[in-house]
C-alpha cells in the first residue's frame, strides 16, 4: 500500500476509533414492552440526571423498561415523553447512569463529513459502523393518529444501519452527538433525526413536560423557486407554496387560500418546511401572525391565530 494511503488510512481509523470510544459506554440497548408486544433499540444518554434520548417508534406506547450499557450494567427505565412526530423520545432511568456526551449541531454538517453510527443492530451490544454524510436536508415523514408532518433536515448516510439501531448516536468527528439514527431506507442509506435548534425544543419540552405542544394552521406546503424578479425584490430565492388549506382551519377563516406562495411571517422569510415548522411551537398557540403571501402577482398580508394541534 501507498505510505500516502497508509497514512490517510490510520488518520481516519484514529477519528473512528476515538469517536468510537467516546460514544459507546455512553450508548445502551433498550428493550421495552408495549401493547404490541416487545420492542428493542437503542438510546443516549442525553443528561446527568438520568435522561436517556431515543426514537419514539422504539418505545411505542410502553411505560417502562429496560436499558443495558456495553459493561453488562442493567438500569430500569420510564417512558416520560414521546413525540411520533419527530420521532423522539425521552426515558428516565431508575438507577445512575454514565456522563452524557457531548452534543453538537447537525446544521453545521457538510455533505462527505465523517460520521460515526454507534447502536445495538440486531442485539449486537456496543457495534459502531462509519461512513459519510451523503446528503443533508432530506425529509421523512411522521404520524401520530390524526395529525402528520415532516421531520425535515433528516441526515443521510452510508453509515450501515440495521433493526436495533434505532436511538442509537449518529456521532462527528469530534465525538459529539449530531443525529439520533432512525431509519434504514435501503442498503447504503440510513437517515438520522438531526440535532439542531428545533429538535434541542422538542427534546427539553419532553424532559420537562413530557408532551410537545405545537401550534396548528391548517396548511399543506411545498418549497417553491422564486421568478428571478421577486427574488431579487425579496432578497430570497425560495418559499411555500400552500398545496392544500383544511376545511375550518385557521388559515382557512383567515382568506389564504391554495395557490398562494408564503413568503414571510412577521417579516422573517420563509424559505423551506423547517422555517415554517420552527414558528409553530407552544408560544405561536392563541398569538396573532402576519402572515406576507404572493397572489395574483400582488403581495397580501393576512392575520392568523393559530390553534394548538389535538392528536
Amino acid at each position: 500500500m501507498d505510505p500516502l494511503d497508509q497514512e490517510a488510512l490510520d488518520a481516519y481509523s484514529a477519528v473512528v476509533t476515538r469517536v468510537a470510544a467516546e460514544l459507546t459506554p455512553r450508548v445502551a440497548s433498550v428493550r421495552v414492552r408495549g401493547r404490541g408486544g416487545e420492542s428493542a433499540g437503542s438510546a443516549v444518554v442525553l443528561s446527568s440526571e438520568g435522561h436517556l434520548l431515543t426514537n419514539a417508534h422504539v418505545v411505542g406506547d410502553a411505560a417502562s423498561g429496560v436499558a443495558e450499557f456495553g459493561d453488562g450494567t442493567e438500569v430500569r427505565i420510564d417512558v416520560i415523553g414521546r413525540d411520533p412526530l419527530s420521532d423522539l423520545a425521552v426515558v428516565h432511568a431508575r438507577e445512575p447512569v454514565p456522563d452524557p456526551p457531548s452534543y453538537g449541531d447537525a446544521d453545521r454538517l457538510l455533505v462527505g463529513s465523517l460520521v460515526v453510527a454507534v447502536g445495538n443492530p440486531l442485539g449486537l451490544t456496543g457495534s459502531v459502523t462509519a461512513g459519510i454524510v451523503s446528503a443533508v436536508g432530506r425529509s421523512l415523514p411522521a404520524r401520530s393518529r390524526g395529525a402528520s408532518r415532516m421531520i425535515e433536515d433528516v441526515i443521510q448516510t452510508d453509515a450501515a444501519l440495521n433493526p436495533g439501531n434505532s436511538g442509537g448516536a449518529l456521532g462527528d468527528a469530534r465525538g459529539r452527538v449530531v443525529g439520533i439514527n432512525t431509519a434504514v431506507a435501503g442498503i447504503g442509506l440510513g437517515l438520522a433525526v438531526p440535532i439542531n435548534t428545533t429538535t434541542n425544543r422538542i427534546i427539553e419540552a419532553l424532559r420537562l413536560d413530557g408532551r410537545v405542544r405545537r401550534a396548528f394552521l391548517g396548511l399543506v406546503t411545498s418549497p417553491t423557486p422564486l421568478a428571478p424578479d421577486l427574488a431579487e425584490r425579496t432578497g430570497q430565492r425560495t418559499a411555500l407554496r400552500v398545496a392544500d388549506v383544511v376545511d375550518n382551519s385557521p388559515a382557512a377563516l383567515s382568506g389564504l387560500r391554495r395557490g398562494d406562495t408564503i413568503l414571510a411571517i412577521d417579516g422573517q422569510p420563509l424559505r423551506n418546511a423547517q422555517s415554517l415548522q420552527k414558528r409553530m411551537f407552544a408560544d405561536a398557540i392563541g398569538s396573532r401572525i402576519e402572515i406576507t403571501v404572493l397572489r395574483s402577482g400582488a403581495l397580501v398580508d393576512v392575520v392568523v391565530e393559530p390553534v394548538e394541534l389535538t392528536a
